[in-house]
């Protein structure tokens, strides 16, 4: 099988659905493009964020609801998620973030300039530059996470032999790693034991790797399931997959390329409609009445 190459998206647990909106689209220009529902909860939104194409590599999801439990961020968990924005652009987001309220610092991550900030639901962010310049400031798409294992020797060695990606430099807090991806997305393991976390309001609740198709996906959880549990495939309506914790319990999905987000609508009206799958489109007025009014 290929390596893995990118990472497909990422998905959080959050409270206010306008709330989170507000922030990904309003204050940090995402593009909202796709409004459904949870499928294992249909009381629930999920929410998915992207550039403005759409590009792989740059899509981040949400599960809001306001009776979510209070998440700890600990072990088995994605400590931190970093956007990419052009290069030179730093200071430009410090202003930008200074007038839109925001509190950030400075700091590094992945050997390079950053800022970290949180979303309102103290979701740890940071934006770090890219090597590419381009004529506007906007978010290009993720650059990579930072990750708590359980167990992080585990979790390198996983990562590495199970799922292709490359260590390039070990220091004494972090296994740095690269994706094969023209991306170039990057993975810190943090090579400290820290105290176990719990998902819930403010914690990453998967991290998502992009793999090519049905195919691959179906070899890829042969794979798995030698050595690990893994979910039956599912129907997520806009790719397939499968879930699964590595050695350090971080929960990871392994999500097919297609058939994408233009399945049912067009690229210039995604996330305009509350889109359902099938087997919920009966129950449509009532999902619509009880999920909360969103702020289009």
């Amino acid at each position: 099988m290929k390596p893995i190459q990118r990472i497909h998206h990422i998905s959080a647990t959050v409270a206010d659905p306008n709330e989170n909106l507000y922030f990904y689209r309003d204050v940090l220009g995402l593009r909202l493009v796709k409004q459904t529902i949870n499928f294992e909860n249909k009381a629930m939104y999920h929410l998915y964020f992207a550039n403005e194409q759409v590009d792989p590599g740059s899509v981040i999801t949400f599960f809001p609801h306001e009776e979510n439990p209070i998440g700890r961020v600990g072990a088995g968990q994605v400590r931190r998620i970093a956007f990419r924005v052009p290069k030179n652009t730093l200071h430009y987001w410090e202003t930008y973030l200074n007038k839109q309220a925001v509190a950030y610092t400075e700091d590094t991550l992945f050997q390079k300039s950053a800022l970290f900030f949180q979303d309102p639901h103290h979701l740890h962010l940071a934006l770090v530059e890219a090597e590419e310049t381009r004529e506007d400031q906007q978010i290009i798409g993720l650059h990579g996470v930072e990750l708590l294992s359980s167990d992080p020797i585990y979790t390198l060695e996983f990562l590495m032999q199970e799922m292709g990606l490359l260590l390039h430099k070990m220091t004494p807090k972090y296994y740095y790693l690269k994706m094969r991806g023209v991306e170039g997305q990057e993975v810190l393991i943090h090579r400290k034991f820290t105290k176990r976390g719990r998902l819930g309001i403010g914690t990453v609740h998967h991290i998502a790797w992009s793999v090519p198709d049905k195919e691959s996906l179906k070899s890829w959880e042969e794979t798995i399931a030698a050595h690990y549990p893994i979910t039956a495939i599912q129907n997520r309506q806009y790719f397939y997959s499968a879930y699964f914790k590595d050695p350090g319990q971080i929960i990871y999905e392994l999500a097919t390329d297609g058939p994408g987000f233009t399945v049912d609508e067009s690229l210039a009206t995604l996330g305009s409609t509350l889109m359902l799958p099938d087997q919920y489109e009966e129950e449509r007025a009532d999902i619509e009445r009880n999920l909360p009014k969103l702020n289009l």
